[in-house]
Parts: C-alpha cells; structure tokens; sequence
C-alpha cells in the first residue's frame, strides 16, 4: 500500500512538473505598457514592460488640437486616472468636457495621470506622470531598448476612433492616417521601424486610408463582437494580417479559420496565466496583457 502511494505521489509530481514546464512561443504584447504594473499609456510602463520581456508595446492614439499624436486610450482625461492642474481629480460627470482634440499638446501636460493610481489595478504602483507625444515615446522606448541590450521592440498602435465623433474627438480618418503616417515615416528614418509597426483599430475606416498611404505595414482588426470573420473583412474590403478579437471570442475554430485566411490571431486583454495558457492552447499567436510578469513561466 505505501509503495502505491509512493508511486502515485510520483507521479503526479511528474505530471505537475511536466505541466508547469510546458512553454509556448508567442507575441507577448504589453497592453498600454503594462497597464497593471505602472500608470497606463506613460514612459515608465512601457519601460517596465520591455523589463517583463515584451516583444510589442501596445498603445492608443488620440489627436490635440495643435494636431500632436498623444497617447491615450480616451480622448478625454478619464476620471479613473486623471488629476487637473489645481490639483483636484478629474469627475465622471465632467470628465468628456476636458476633450483632447480641443487642447493644444501643452494644455494636456497640466495633467496628471498617474499619482492616484487605478482603482481596478490594485498593484499598480502610483507616482506622477503625464501623457506623452508618440514620437518622444518610441525615442524613450528605443534608447532603453539599446541601452539594456533588448532586442528590436515592436509596436502595436491604435487609432482611437469612432464614426460618431468624426471632427468632434477624433480627425476625419483621412486626416488621421496622414498625421501616423507622416510621424511614423521621420520615426522609420531614425530606427527603420516599418517592419516592426501594427496598426490596429475597431474603425476599419483608419485602417483602410492607412493602407492607401503604406500597404506594407502591418494591420489588425479588433474584434468585439461575435459576427462573422467575412463580415470584418467585407467591411475592410481587404484581409488585414491579424486578426484580434476580445480573448472571450476565442474558439479553436475561430483560430483556425483566422490562420486559413492567412491572418495571426492575437486576443485581447489577458490577465491571467491560467487564461493565457488556454488561448494558447487553443493556438493563437500573441497575447495581449496588462500584466505581462504573469506570462513569465510560459516562456
């Protein structure tokens, strides 16, 4: 009997050590940095991120009224994060009257979006920091990249943009797709950055003037519903490289109609190790993830 129990005992620690070391090679993609670590879309988390072994920084863009491409996620200061110039916190009632396309680049520096922390990323660490250019960004990220001796970094960037605020929170996608464009093509002659951009977004009206002024950089849509995969690319009129649902759309057969149209499946937000190892499993490509320490032992 203690001979079973050893040879079972055994053998279990054989099967959790086997599990354990199970590893994957995948795009691990830190959302807004590493949203969960240091305040969302600034410097400091990117640079974290690239400490987690990142391979792409993901972030978000929105436009100022002096046409600067700003990190952003919203483009207003959300309540959750942003601290006025008084010193007071940025209301839900009032946060959409502080809108970035009616600031100039300047006038957003005179806010804070880091000190009081996040209230749903309880381990993030608080301290002061502001809402940075692209350009002064990826200068940021590539010189700390050198600097560590990191391999070349890539970048996932999306257009904020929404039909319903065309001239009001966002450029018309034409306009936006120039700026990125033109921004990105003095950052390419800098770093030689093409082959390592995505642009991503929910418009695919950004994406489709994007790929009229650069059809070699990569694109993603994102995906956050459950509607056919053809309908996206109707709407596209053509297949994007990467196809990016919210991780809860995920199937293997989702994945692998994706891979037979020729498109990487990358899945956003993914905070668990538990969950990422089960999109893995089901064969995507990349994860995307505010918590990029959490993918650590699947490497």
């Amino acid at each position: 009997m203690k001979r079973f129990i050893s040879i079972t005992i055994l053998s279990l620690l054989i099967f959790a050590c086997s599990y354990q070391e199970t590893r994957y090679q995948f795009d691990l993609q830190g959302h807004r940095g590493a949203r969960g670590l240091l305040p969302e879309n600034t410097i400091p988390s990117f640079l974290i991120a690239l400490d987690h072994g990142v391979d792409t920084i993901e972030f978000d863009l929105v436009v100022t009224k002096d046409r600067e491409l700003l990190i952003s996620h919203e483009p207003w200061f959300h309540h959750h994060i942003s601290t006025k110039p008084d010193g007071s916190p940025v209301t839900p009632d009032e946060q959409m009257n502080y809108n970035i396309f009616e600031m100039t680049y300047e006038e957003t520096q005179l806010f804070d979006v880091g000190m009081r922390g996040h209230e749903n990323f309880p381990e993030q660490q608080p301290m002061q920091v502001t809402k940075p250019l692209m350009r002064d960004a990826i200068r940021a990220i590539e010189a700390y990249a050198e600097q560590q001796g990191l391999p070349p970094v890539f970048y996932n960037i999306e257009t904020k943009s929404n039909p319903e605020h065309y001239g009001i929170m966002y450029p018309y996608p034409d306009e936006y797709a120039k700026l990125l464009y033109d921004e990105l093509m003095i950052l390419h002659q800098e770093f030689d950055l093409f082959d390592r951009i995505i642009i991503q977004s929910f418009d695919p009206a950004t994406l489709i003037e994007f790929r009229l002024l650069n059809d070699r950089i990569a694109q993603a849509i994102l995906v956050s519903r459950d509607d056919p995969m053809q309908a996206y690319l109707d709407r596209l009129g053509y297949t994007p490289e990467i196809w990016s649902p919210n991780y809860n759309l995920v199937t293997p057969i989702m994945v692998e109609e994706a891979h037979s149209r020729g498109m990487l499946v990358i899945p956003w937000t993914i905070n668990t190790t538990e969950e990422m190892r089960q999109q893995l499993e089901m064969g995507v490509d990349g994860i995307i993830t505010d918590y990029p320490d959490r993918a650590a032992v699947l490497r």
